[in-house]
């Protein structure tokens, strides 16, 4: 697997890093994509080459399709493939309902959905090229239920989890498995951003059948299976990981 790439977007921190580095260890070359944490991203490519692994750095809002194609041309000219994209990068605005504005609405769609088609595009240009490749998204548990605030997140995830079934019949006879990955709560950087994170946090620990919230590697072990040819069988799927707790009424 010497010669093998892998995407990861939004890979400086949290889930993206984790799995940034497993892949790593599992033998891809990286591909850290960025919007603003250079700092942290070059960390994070600092760790991948202390695995003796190639790594990529590229800055770019994947909400915008110009930097997209950037993004893409620049895997192209670096390694000339893709074999896996993750896409984990996410933003959002936490508000009710009732005091979202326009620019909430597009900000997080176009980050969190559009993102999605608009690189899974250019990824399959690259994988074709080598006889398939996997796309695995992240989301979460509100593209199902209610979460407080979590109005625009949640209708994006389940734009993101509708297009993943699209994706997957479609990109189907190019050899390219879509799926994806959706978590319960997950105390990850993003979480800070959460007006009620503690009840979150603490309805998580307590109420969880498995005993215990989800940890950052649930969800990268999750992807892992996804990305090996154990599941090639699975297509268009979302697989939650929460231990449960979507279970309870």
């Amino acid at each position: 697997m010497t010669q093998k790439v892998a995407l990861i977007t939004g890979s400086s921190r949290g889930i993206g890093k984790a799995t940034a580095i497993r892949l790593a260890k599992e033998g891809y070359d990286i591909v850290i994509n960025y919007a603003r944490s250079k700092s942290a991203a070059n960390e994070t490519a600092a760790e991948i080459e202390a695995l003796g692994r190639k790594v990529l750095v590229v800055k770019a809002n994947v909400g915008d399709v110009e930097k997209i194609k950037g993004l893409f041309q620049e895997i192209d000219r670096e390694f000339g493939r893709l074999d896996v994209f993750v896409n984990n990068a996410a933003s959002g605005v936490l508000r009710p309902a009732m005091e979202l504005e326009e620019s909430h609405w597009d900000w997080t769609m176009n980050i969190n959905s559009k993102a999605l088609l608009f690189c899974a595009q250019e990824a399959a240009k690259l994988m074709e090229k080598n006889e398939g490749g996997r796309i695995v998204s992240i989301s979460s548990l509100g593209s199902i239920r209610y979460l407080e605030n979590y109005t625009t997140v949640g209708v994006s995830k389940a734009a993101l989890e509708a297009l993943t079934r699209y994706l997957a019949v479609e990109l189907a006879p190019k050899n390219i498995i879509v799926n994806a990955v959706s978590g319960g709560a997950v105390d990850t950087e993003a979480l800070k951003h959460f007006p009620n994170r503690a009840e979150l946090l603490e309805e998580a620990k307590t109420k969880t059948p498995a005993g215990r919230m989800v940890e950052i590697e649930d969800m990268v072990n999750t992807v892992m299976f996804l990305i090996g040819k154990e599941s090639s069988m699975i297509r268009g799927q979302t697989i939650i990981v929460d231990g449960g707790i979507s279970l309870l009424v």
